[in-house]
């Protein structure tokens, strides 16, 4: 495995985005999203479990639900924005809960909706391990990518503002 601190480009290229292939660019720039998105997930799925003693599955419920402000999102709706079917996403929620780490309550005028909603622990442990959570994040993302490809990505999603340093 190449060191985390090399430079990209003392890193071997992804093969998708060296080119020449039969791919069009769009295709190459998706094998290259695809590439940098499973080193992701591949370094966080060991810090998530050592801060937060979740698995990587339930670890994407609470980054969900930490972007609600003081609300919750519905059961049907973590399960869509995850690609979950609604009964994995049942045995996710109930281990949280079981942890303390949501809330489940009834949707009010829907007796079958339910909501669920982060607890103040989770907050907190959120908050205490975000800090490793993004250098995980920026170190994989660099096997991948510079600095200029990394801003341009953030630049990809609505309202993301880089935290000020010292956060």
């Amino acid at each position: 495995m190449a060191d985390s601190d090399a430079h990209p480009g003392d890193l071997p290229e992804c093969p998708a985005a060296q080119g020449g292939g039969l791919l069009p660019a769009e295709l190459r720039a998706w094998m290259v999203l695809l590439a940098a998105t499973g080193a992701v997930e591949q370094r966080l799925r060991t810090v998530v479990k050592e801060s937060l003693d979740v698995s990587h599955d339930e670890f994407l419920v609470l980054c969900l639900l930490a972007e609600q402000p003081e609300t919750g999102l519905r059961m049907t709706r973590i399960a869509e924005l995850l690609g979950r079917p609604k009964t994995r996403l049942t045995y996710q929620i109930a281990c949280l809960q079981h942890a303390g780490l949501v809330s489940r309550s009834s949707v009010c005028g829907d007796r079958r909706g339910i909501e669920v909603a982060l607890t103040e622990k989770a907050r907190r442990l959120l908050s205490e391990a975000s800090g490793a959570l993004a250098e995980t994040v920026k170190e994989a993302l660099a096997q991948f990518m510079g600095a200029a490809q990394r801003e341009a990505m953030c630049g990809l999603v609505p309202d993301l503002v880089e935290e000020p340093k010292g956060r």
